[in-house]
């Protein structure tokens, strides 16, 4: 039996994201209220907050759209394919693809309904469940950490690596704010994200992957 702790995570993370997407499919009252009152407690903040919301809708727009951070991973992917090492490239290729996937076809079949106002701030197209910004920035920030060399032994992680994971931690948990505070997610839209981001990346990235003239390495 697999005693890697990033295939634990990852099958800890699907397991919470298909609890999470039941109770949401049944409607179990005590997540939708929360919903409600936090979605309803945000959304009055930002209409009575013009430039923080413009702010807001710059960042997850923009900065931390979908688009962006898949265009990020295919930078990974070129830089990556370019230097011989094509298996890592093809990983975070087909993670992020699968992703997108995903997080269509859970749409689709859960089909919630974004909040809906009287006097909205932003608006966005398709289903709410789960949140796409969510779950693409924490598959593709996790993918990119992934990448980052390891640390000799006995050494800690050195600035560079510190700045990453603290950029990485801004965006994923900055993006999900931004969608719940423009109104057009549920707070249980993003947790699902993140949760299923999680757990794709962390089952993808517990097979050790060989590079070109390398072992295979334990990420």
């Amino acid at each position: 039996m697999r005693k890697d702790p990033l295939w634990w995570t990852g099958i800890g993370c699907a397991l919470l994201a298909a609890v999470l997407t039941a109770l949401v499919v049944a409607g179990w009252r005590p997540l939708l209220s929360y919903d409600e009152r936090v979605a309803r407690e945000l959304h009055a903040h930002a209409v009575t907050h013009p430039a923080v919301t413009q702010f807001m809708r710059v960042l997850s727009d923009w900065v931390w759209d979908p688009w962006t951070m898949r265009a990020l991973a295919a930078v990974a992917c070129v830089v990556l394919w370019w230097r011989g090492d094509r298996r890592r490239a093809l990983l975070v290729a087909l993670v992020t693809l699968m992703a997108s996937a995903l997080q269509q076809g859970l749409k689709v079949l859960v089909g919630r309904e974004r909040p809906v106002w009287s006097d909205p701030v932003d608006s966005a197209q398709y289903a709410a469940y789960p949140s796409g910004h969510a779950m693409t920035a924490t598959v593709v920030c996790g993918l990119l950490l992934w990448l980052l060399p390891r640390p000799a032994p006995g050494r800690g992680p050195g600035a560079r690596v510190v700045a990453a994971w603290t950029v990485a931690a801004v965006s994923v948990l900055g993006v999900g704010f931004t969608r719940v505070y423009l109104g057009v997610h549920w707070p249980s839209d993003v947790l699902a994200g993140w949760l299923l981001g999680v757990a794709l990346v962390a089952l993808a990235t517990s097979v050790p992957v060989r590079e070109r003239g390398c072992d295979p390495v334990e990420r």
